[in-house]
């Protein structure tokens, strides 16, 4: 059915005042001041959205969704992703991950598992490979994966600076990233690396290094847990200034760093980082491991999807953050990085992906995928297959 969202007022990300929308076939046709019902009403359904903010639905660009961990063993690997989540969360399109486990976890078994998502209503996409170099994938390279798989948009998550990494060397990072590079320029995807920074001491270098002597640029890159310490926040503020793309992680947060990703943002945002090169991700579903001093398992969490939008609400409320700022570190800043040419925007010819906002506290009441309710006044339509 086509749809006719009057008298929202639109972020986009960036503010575009109270507008009316119209939606055909999935997409948006129109964003205008007005448009008109006059013989169209039999065939139209119009929503009144006078009382609501909307902005482009949600990008989680790092969720594991068939389930991450087992750092403690077999009991402690995590369940996977449920479709109810991420509705839930205000997120309409999801990147799936390995993690850690790259032999129980399977690339087969992401790729099925975002086909699913993908099906049941969302837009689900994955990456090739795990923590570990060389990775392992489903046609036996990452080009070839990226080219023919479509679900397929890059290579990830890749460990450096854990202990948990396979210690990889700068040529094989540099190898990979131009396969990666190479699959998306050859089947006009983003391509992109998503690299896994963990608490070590060398933090960032490794990147740096591979952009400052070789061909890749630094753009082929997406960092993130950058908001693990304040040691490497600060080494991602340099990394952001020259260039560089950092993710800032929703559901884990250390209590003797007190880094939530919307007081990180805050600092990056003062020391005059560009609101471009940075992005937040849930990494839902992922394990929250704790370790002692010696590296020893000690306990285990589990990364919820719905944080990544909790997130951007604190950096508005509690932090400050303009509210056309604080959404494109879920909206248009991962779909630029991504190279999701039709997501993360409110615009003519983009996916119909919304949300709906409460003025008055900012809590998600509606949300649109592919021009499809999904929820409307805070009541799922929609489950999980097996929900």
């Amino acid at each position: 059915m086509i749809k006719l969202i009057m008298n929202g007022e639109i972020y986009a990300p960036d503010y575009l005042g109270r507008k009316d929308i119209l939606i055909t076939d999935g997409r948006i046709a129109a964003v205008s001041d007005h448009i008109p019902t006059d013989g169209l009403s039999q065939y139209v359904e119009v929503i009144d959205a006078s009382e609501k903010y909307i902005i482009p639905g949600l990008i989680d660009g790092h969720v594991h969704i068939t389930g991450g961990g087992g750092e403690g063993s077999f009991k402690t690997r995590t369940p996977e992703l449920q479709l109810s989540d991420c509705i839930k969360g205000g997120i309409t399109t999801v990147v799936g991950v390995l993690g850690t486990d790259g032999s129980a976890r399977t690339m087969s078994n992401l790729i099925a598992k975002a086909k699913g998502l993908t099906e049941e209503g969302i837009t689900c996409f994955c990456v090739s490979g795990n923590y570990h170099v060389p990775v392992k994938t489903l046609t036996g390279s990452v080009e070839t994966d990226i080219m023919f798989i479509q679900e397929v948009i890059g290579a990830g998550e890749i460990a450096i600076s854990d202990h948990r990494s396979s210690q990889p060397s700068k040529e094989e990072i540099s190898r990979l990233a131009s396969e990666a590079r190479i699959g998306g320029l050859l089947s006009g995807k983003g391509g992109a690396v998503i690299v896994h920074v963990g608490d070590g001491e060398e933090k960032l270098a490794l990147i740096e290094e591979i952009a400052a002597t070789t061909d890749i640029p630094l753009q082929q890159f997406i960092t993130t847990h950058i908001n693990r310490t304040y040691d490497l926040l600060e080494a991602g503020i340099a990394f952001a200034k020259n260039g560089g793309f950092i993710d800032f992680t929703t559901s884990s947060i250390r209590e003797e760093h007190d880094l939530s990703s919307s007081r990180a943002l805050k600092k990056m945002l003062e020391a005059e980082v560009p609101i471009e090169q940075i992005s937040f991700t849930s990494d839902g579903q992922g394990s929250l491991p704790k370790f002692n001093e010696k590296g020893e398992f000690v306990g285990l969490g589990v990364g919820k999807v719905t944080s990544l939008f909790a997130e951007v609400r604190k950096a508005i409320i509690n932090e400050g953050v303009p509210i056309g700022t604080a959404i494109k570190v879920a909206t248009s800043n991962p779909a630029d990085m991504l190279k999701f040419s039709q997501k993360g925007r409110i615009s003519e010819g983009k996916d119909a992906d919304m949300v709906f906002l409460n003025k008055a506290d900012l809590t998600i009441e509606s949300v649109l995928a592919k021009g499809s309710f999904l929820m409307k006044n805070k009541s799922p339509l929609v489950k999980g297959t097996f929900e």
